[in-house]
């Protein structure tokens, strides 16, 4: 294998010694490209196989390309080697040990939508004010918990909160009830119930740790609880870690990363090595040297700096605007020099609401633009609609998807009829279809209403039937003629259903393309809604058009722009009002020195000197940020036609 592409810092790390390996790797130092030679390396030299090798990662984007490259390096295939995401991996194995899991076997994946669609009906089920407590607040209240390996049993209540958090755990508990009942898992869940099933049966933990013998980790800063719990579990006394991490892009403790985990895993596997990449390939000197700056106002960090043998480049330009309006004027126009010239550019901000100003001024300009992170394939209504039509045909006793779709397209059954069967379900223990079954045996409904049920229950029987041989996307090709959403979604306005049907054809195809690639699978069906359901948890899109992006400093993590514009720089916006106290500024910190190194040549720094904040308009303190930056990196620029507001 050649290694003759690697930096010294790189080929050092690739060829470490086995051993529990710290890798601090900086923006756009090449980590992926180092994490794939090290686990190809080990493979090359006969130090391990394909079978004792686990590679963890966030995305399902990054743990393909992963494996791609490894087999790249290889020139074969890794057959044997684990690579994916904390969930997909968990996933794997409660497929696996379904029985030592206490699962079903043909178990489904609930996504945040139809997770939250139970917890409303749990609220209820409980009589508890949703004005009090609402099922969006309970929905994050189990997955937090879920995050910190917490079941509603282990929890303690304090008595300041005793009222409150007594209503949570009633909820969580009935929740995780109805979950075990009608045989679905939450995307928390997989990662409980696999470490659960690790912990609790010792000698599938034994086997485990003896196959992983050596774990890879991208993204190590971005772990929470029960992912490191995971980890620790499978490496055991014996198991190899190595860790690629980056403490200065530690910015999602909001979403429950530990960055105390990188102190934790140094406590906890003994004789682990530090190593640092520091070489930049993305950035230009002086870029690097503004994020350099920036993040040495952060304390307890590891401590690293980028540099690059390329030029220094363009001094970081610095706009002072009058208003929010005259940011976004600046901004499209800039932009317009670039446009046709397929210069990739993005506008960064810190909060959603950001985005209206730059939208305007951009359609007035005529420049194509995306919202980046908007609604992804495998959320949107029309493909969650059809989804729950397949889910069906494998696990009648899903209750979301029978709720989903049992009135889709609507076929005359009301809400009370679905009230019915809920609480039979409840009283009994039962699924809805199973309580569906019931009431129609014991004529508890009136004949329309039991016209209409059995209507629809027979239509998933005939399905099931009908569709049995054929191939997948034929299956879902009839079960968008059959079920009638062509004439459904016909009904709404001619762009709004042009926009419906041509998904619905796409996810026709979607199922063609997963039938290739997976020709070999037993049950295609089920992992076909595997993998829908995995892609529907994705945080990240991949897709870019030739047109400016917009989005948060969140979503800009792990991207890379020719152009970046990192706009609302003023205090109490960015950093946020919310994070001023020091713990939370030095993440917003990370956040501005993630959005700095998205730049390869052109970074814009914008600030407004006034903005319209509740109502009326404000005075606006540029942010600290800008003064983290040196002087002799920063030009001022102007915009000719820009107008001061009065104020």
């Amino acid at each position: 294998m050649d290694i003759s592409t690697l930096n010294s810092a790189q080929r050092e790390a690739v060829t470490a010694p086995l051993e529990h390996i710290l890798l601090l790797a900086g923006a756009g130092s090449g980590k992926t490209k180092c994490l794939t030679h090290r686990i190809a390396w080990l493979l090359k030299t006969e130090q391990t196989y394909p079978h004792n090798i686990l590679a963890v990662t966030f995305t399902n984007k990054a743990a393909n390309e992963m494996r791609s490259r490894i087999d790249a390096l290889l020139k074969k295939p890794a057959k044997g080697l684990w690579a994916g995401t904390f969930h997909s991996i968990a996933h794997r194995l409660l497929r696996i040990h379904w029985k030592d899991a206490n699962l079903p076997q043909a178990f489904q994946i609930l996504d945040s939508q139809d997770q939250l669609r139970i917890l409303k009906q749990v609220v209820k089920s409980l009589n508890i004010d949703k004005e009090t407590l609402s099922p969006k607040r309970a929905q994050h209240f189990i997955n937090a918990c879920k995050d910190e390996a917490l079941r509603a049993k282990d929890i303690v209540i304090e008595v300041e909160e005793k009222f409150l958090k007594a209503k949570m755990l009633e909820i969580y508990s009935a929740y995780e009830e109805t979950c075990q009942r009608t045989g679905v898992v939450d995307f928390a869940e997989l990662l409980l119930r696999s470490y659960e099933l690790l912990r609790d049966h010792p000698p599938l933990l034994e086997y485990y740790q003896q196959r992983f013998r050596h774990i890879h980790v991208d993204e190590f800063q971005d772990t929470n609880t029960i992912q490191y719990k995971n980890l620790q579990l499978l490496a055991g006394k014996q198991g190899k870690m190595f860790v690629v991490f980056d403490d200065d892009q530690s910015i999602y403790a909001w979403r429950g990363a530990k960055l105390e985990n990188i102190q934790q895993i140094q406590q906890d596997f003994s004789e682990t090595r530090l190593m640092r990449l520091e070489q930049n390939y993305r950035s230009t000197g002086i870029i690097l040297e503004a994020a350099n700056a920036l993040i040495a106002n952060n304390k307890g960090r590891l401590g690293k700096k980028l540099w690059t043998q390329d030029k220094a480049g363009e001094p970081v330009n610095l706009y002072t605007a009058y208003s929010e309006i005259d940011e976004a004027q600046f901004v499209a126009e800039k932009i317009q020099a670039w446009q046709g010239k397929r210069v990739e550019i993005a506008i960064l901000y810190r909060t959603t609401a950001q985005s209206r100003q730059f939208e305007e001024a951009l359609l007035l300009k005529g420049m194509p633009y995306r919202i980046y992170g908007g609604q992804r394939f495998y959320e949107r209504l029309e493909i969650k609609n059809m989804l729950a039509y397949l889910r069906l045909l494998v696990h009648r006793d899903d209750d979301s998807a029978f709720e989903r779709v049992i009135n889709t397209p609507k076929r005359g059954i009301g809400n009370r009829t679905v009230d019915i069967l809920r609480s039979l379900a409840r009283q009994q223990g039962n699924s809805m279809w199973q309580a569906a079954c019931a009431v129609l045996e014991t004529k508890q409904l009136k004949a329309r209403a039991a016209n209409s049920l059995t209507t629809f229950l027979n239509l998933i029987e005939q399905l099931t039937a009908q569709l049995k041989d054929l191939p997948l996307h034929e299956k879902v090709e009839q079960i968008k003629i059959v079920t009638g959403f062509i004439a459904h979604y016909k009904k709404e306005s001619k762009q709004e259903a042009e926009k419906r049907l041509e998904n619905l054809e796409e996810l026709v195809t979607a199922a063609r393309q997963f039938e290739q690639l997976n020709k070999n699978k037993s049950n295609l069906l089920t992992a076909f809604l595997d993998h829908a359901a995995l892609e529907a948890g994705e945080r990240q899109s991949s897709q870019f058009d030739d047109c400016v992006q917009l989005m948060t400093l969140h979503a800009a993590k792990g991207l890379e722009f020719k152009v970046v514009f990192i706009c609302g720089l003023e205090e109490g916006l960015f950093p946020h009002q919310n994070s001023l106290d020091e713990s939370k500024l030095e993440e917003e910190r990370r956040l501005c020195y993630v959005g700095i190194t998205r730049a390869r040549q052109y970074l814009y720094l914008c600030h407004s000197k006034s903005r319209y904040r509740y109502g009326m308009r404000d005075r606006c303190i540029p942010s600290r940020f800008i003064q983290e930056v040196p002087l002799e990196l920063i030009q001022d620029v102007r915009l000719k036609s820009a107008m001061a507001p009065s104020l």
